[in-house]
């Protein structure tokens, strides 16, 4: 158990690093906008949302790698991507090879959505694989929180240049976790079922199991190869109800708005008549709840299961983003705003972030659970790019009163609760063979 942990945890800073380089840009956001005078526009494109295009890319093709060179090697590569990119962004001389460095970047945090929660799945019990596929999301919001404290810290550290050191700060932590990744072993799944090797994978499974029960998930792990086929595509009938799962689960992820509040955080709280600096203060606040519930998640995701979280988590949304569109539209002050958003991400992190990369990565089988993750993944990401790409866009047409917005997301995620109480399966206790059987049930 130590070993699963330990492995989990080094694994999960792939999620540290995730969460850091994508929400750091918020507090590059205006200053960079200042700089290169930007319109809203090429900001939205080449700014704010060219990471996302590139995680896009890293989540939809991370599946290959993950199979081809197995879940280590990729998460390896991870972090060289994440070093490469904070460096560039952070000295970058214009917008284009920012850009540029932001897209590499994304990559890497598209490609660790794919690769980190696989390969915790893989190597986790039926009784542990939620609190330890929690690890991810845990360190995202965690990675989020620093880089709250990170650019709140550096506003006014270099004058001109206090941006840079906030996109560059991500170097650091890049390059300790790409040292550290080298220590962990490859998924057993993957050594049994890609590479052929099942002595490597009894071995691994044996650091995992005691001796009898290593075996008997060794029994498990072969039955499954030697029943199932890869003659089907991905996209074929047969993997249909888990793909539907996967897409609505993460379409109504990012139509929930989360990306679009802490990506714009601190704009959205000047909006309500906060300075740049009490903003990013006050950002540092959101972090802190995300934190908190977060760990809130993580406790519960194997006691009440998948399904309850996220019906808590989809009534906490209805709640909290209806009083930030009501707060908005009455102009009830930034007070009464800041807390009905931290309201909102407290009901994102106990439901959507504790259980989105864990329920993903559970619900597709040996065979096709790389492709799987990268599919959800992508979606996750095409509607997080599309959603931050028109944020500028939508911000400056409701520069006055932003409340629309708000309501529009509080009206998706009456839709996501419907989908929860209809469709959603259980998952929590289950070997993912058993997950796989469960699927099947539904063709």
């Amino acid at each position: 158990m130590n070993n699963v942990r330990n492995w989990s945890l080094t694994v999960a800073v792939a999620g540290f690093l995730f969460g850091f380089d994508t929400v750091v840009i918020s507090g590059a956001n205006l200053p960079i906008k200042e700089l290169w005078h930007t319109t809203p526009l090429f900001h939205g494109v080449f700014i704010m949302s060219m990471a996302l295009w590139g995680t896009v890319l890293g989540a939809l093709l991370g599946g290959y790698p993950c199979d081809k060179w197995g879940r280590k090697k990729t998460l390896l590569w991870i972090g060289i991507l994440f070093l490469v990119s904070a460096l560039g962004s952070a000295l970058a001389p214009n917008p284009y090879v920012f850009s540029f460095f932001r897209f590499i970047g994304g990559i890497g945090v598209g490609a660790s959505s794919v690769a980190a929660p696989i390969y915790i799945s893989e190597i986790s019990s039926p009784e542990n694989r939620g609190k330890l596929g929690t690890l991810f999301q845990f360190n995202i919001v965690f990675g989020i929180l620093i880089a709250f404290f990170s650019n709140y810290f550096f506003e006014g550290f270099g004058g001109a240049n206090d941006w840079r050191w906030m996109i560059g700060i991500v170097a650091l932590p890049a390059l300790i976790y790409s040292v550290i990744v080298i220590r962990i072993p490859e998924s057993p799944r993957w050594l049994i079922l890609n590479k052929k090797d099942d002595q490597a994978g009894l071995a691994v499974l044996e650091m995992i199991y005691a001796p009898t029960q290593a075996k008997e998930s060794f029994n498990e792990i072969k039955k499954d190869v030697i029943t199932s086929t890869k003659v089907d595509t991905f996209f074929s009938k047969k993997y249909k109800f888990p793909i539907l799962l996967a897409f609505l689960l993460a379409f109504f992820n990012q139509l929930s708005g989360i990306n679009f509040i802490l990506y714009y955080a601190p704009e959205i709280l000047e909006m309500a008549g906060l300075g740049a600096k009490e903003s990013l203060f006050n950002s540092i606040l959101i972090g802190v709840t995300n934190l908190v519930f977060t760990l809130i998640g993580m406790r519960l995701i194997d006691v009440l299961g998948r399904k309850q979280l996220m019906l808590i988590g989809s009534v906490g949304y209805i709640v909290s983003l209806t009083m930030v569109a009501f707060a908005f539209y009455s102009q009830l002050g930034s007070l009464v705003l800041l807390l009905s958003i931290m309201l909102f991400i407290a009901s994102h992190a106990i439901g959507q972030g504790a259980v989105i990369w864990v329920f993903i990565s559970e619900i597709f089988p040996n065979t096709v659970r790389a492709n799987g993750q990268a599919f959800g993944t992508g979606i996750h990401w095409i509607f997080a790019a599309l959603i931050t790409l028109v944020g500028p866009i939508v911000i400056d047409i409701y520069k006055e009163n932003p409340w629309p917005i708000f309501a529009f997301f509080a009206f998706m995620m009456l839709l996501q609760l419907v989908f929860v109480l209809f469709m959603m399966p259980e998952t929590k206790g289950l070997s993912l063979e058993e997950i796989e059987s469960k699927m099947k049930a539904h063709d």
